[in-house]
């Protein structure tokens, strides 16, 4: 997602209390942690909980529970990313998975606000810092190879995920601009597979918003959405037989103002669609296709948070458990109802 300085960052509980109780809704109880963060990415090895983060190349900390006490043990990278763009020194948005005991940090390097992107991947036999080999680029947009081929020259090539099935390997992507994405990655896991056009595939948009001019705007065309902003980014992909969940932070991201907050319903959110293959399409409930600009919400707005979303989900043996950022790290419980998920108010495995 674009990274932006949050004004909310130091309390969220502040900024709920400064907003009329009629923009805000009773929601299950949020779990919190000690952990301030951004775009977390968690993940769960022999007991112990990693997340990995935007900040000085890829900030990792570590806990006995996702409540903590987290703690910061170092980083993945030891030096700046080696693809040439962006902010090198602080890639963001990472996300991390575990493959036949190797571990794999898909990170995000760009600027905020411009499509000149790249993903990139680290690899380590250790969830922990010390031991991780950067590997550059996954996928571009804006410059760079493949970057003018489609649909990475109508893309913003960051927020990455990564889902790995039986046979195949998919990075699922995008934020703003046409929305999320998905290609296939090579068998090692490290490179693009064939992303040619009938391997690429469109999960998400945002519905088409008024083009807004201002004298500040940015004069490069890499910098400006043509048709306006489609707040769609930082998916993420779960499978729960029979289903495939494409989870999406949606609507208006960080840097809020107590007294000029956007809209309601525009703030960040967490909404959620499905479908029988990871290719989709992606519906909500009413059937709408998410390249269309539907999306269940499943999470938003409540009396213990505003504005939640970055989130991911750690699947677990009798519960599943989503996660998010709302200036800390916060979760809640899953379960699932006629295939749908839902946020539990308890932790009642009856529901699940």
């Amino acid at each position: 997602m674009v990274l932006v300085t949050t004004l909310f960052s130091l309390f969220t509980v502040s900024l709920c209390r400064s907003i009329p109780r009629s923009r805000l809704s009773s929601s299950p109880y949020t779990h919190a942690s000690d952990l301030k963060i951004h775009d977390p990415t968690v993940i769960e090895v022999d007991g112990t909980y990693y997340s990995y983060s935007v900040g000085e190349h890829i900030v990792i900390h570590e806990a006995p529970h996702l409540a903590g006490p987290w703690k910061q043990v170092g980083s993945v990278l030891d030096k700046d990313s080696i693809i040439p763009k962006g902010d090198r020194a602080k890639p963001w948005a990472p996300t991390t998975v575990e493959v036949n005991g190797t571990f794999y940090c898909y990170y995000s390097v760009s600027n905020a606000g411009c499509r000149d992107s790249a993903i990139g991947v680290a690899t380590s036999q250790l969830p922990g810092p010390g031991a991780w080999t950067d590997h550059g680029a996954v996928v571009q947009s804006g410059t760079g190879p493949a970057a003018d081929q489609y649909p990475f020259n109508e893309v913003n090539a960051i927020d990455p995920a990564v889902l790995v099935t039986e046979d195949m390997g998919y990075l699922i992507f995008g934020s703003y601009w046409s929305g999320i994405w998905e290609v296939p990655l090579s068998q090692d896991l490290v490179s693009a597979g064939n992303a040619s056009r009938s391997n690429a595939h469109h999960l998400a948009k945002h519905p088409q918003a008024a083009r807004v001019q201002s004298d500040g705007e940015n004069p490069d065309p890499l910098c400006r959405e043509p048709s306006g902003r489609h707040p769609v980014e930082g998916a993420y992909m779960t499978y729960r037989a029979p289903y495939y969940y494409l989870w999406l932070s949606w609507g208006t991201c960080c840097d809020y103002d107590p007294n000029n907050l956007p809209p309601p319903g525009e703030e960040y959110s967490i909404r959620v669609g499905r479908s029988q293959s990871p290719h989709g399409p992606f519906v909500d409930k009413q059937g709408e296709e998410l390249t269309h600009g539907g999306g269940e919400l499943i999470y938003g707005s409540n009396n213990d948070v505003y504005a939640p979303g970055g989130q991911g989900v750690i699947a677990g043996e009798f519960r599943d458990i989503l996660y998010y950022h709302y200036s800390w790290l916060g979760y809640s419980y899953l379960g699932y109802v006629d295939g749908w998920p839902i946020v539990l108010k308890s932790t009642d495995l009856g529901m699940l």
